[in-house]
């Protein structure tokens, strides 16, 4: 499946659902939806993002998952059934997301918060260092357990799993991963 640069166009500023279930154990928080997420409707679907290569690596899912063309209700319902949450910072698609705001991004918590009160994961994990600093006022932060929980689940920054981030491999994100995972008793 592909997209023409308008058809992608067409979705900026479309919002893409939480893909979060009953019993969500491990929340991951993307910065916002990219344009290709918000043509597809699932999360982290651009071709060459390595989100779902880095989860079946670190052994969080038994297999690959390919959302590219929209996500399949057996994978989606295969997330849901290990405990993986995945929602966003900021709702709003762009192309990149150095398009968003700063303000946009200060607002993420606050949209957080209510999720993960309502949904009560054990572990949230922000994928993102310098979207993190900037949505947590926290300049000095890095990769890894946060020292304050979030509204009672532990807090960690993950690499962002974007090709943009090209000093990161599929593997050491998968190792972030899984340790975000082993704290959140997924694995």
């Amino acid at each position: 499946m592909g997209f023409t640069r308008a058809e992608l166009e067409s979705f900026r500023d479309a919002a893409v659902p939480d893909l979060i279930g009953p019993g969500c154990r491990l929340l991951f928080v993307g910065i916002n939806p990219g344009l290709w997420t918000a043509a597809t409707g699932a999360h982290f679907a651009r071709p060459g993002n390595r989100f779902y290569p880095a989860l079946h690596r670190a052994g969080i899912v038994p297999h690959r998952i390919d959302p590219s063309a929209g996500m399949s209700d057996a994978d989606r319902d295969l997330l849901l059934s290990r405990g993986i949450g995945i929602t966003n910072l900021a709702p709003r698609a762009t192309a990149r997301a150095d398009e968003l705001t700063a303000s946009e991004l200060r607002d993420g918590p606050e949209r957080l918060r209510r999720v993960v009160r309502s949904t009560r994961p054990a572990v949230v994990a922000v994928a993102g260092v310098t979207a993190y600093r900037t949505a947590f006022g926290d300049r000095r932060a890095s990769t890894g357990r946060q020292p304050l929980d979030f509204e009672g689940a532990a807090l960690w920054v993950v690499p962002n799993p974007s090709g943009l981030n090209a000093h990161e491999t599929v593997d050491t994100l998968a190792e972030w991963y899984r340790l975000a995972a082993v704290d959140a008793g997924v694995l």
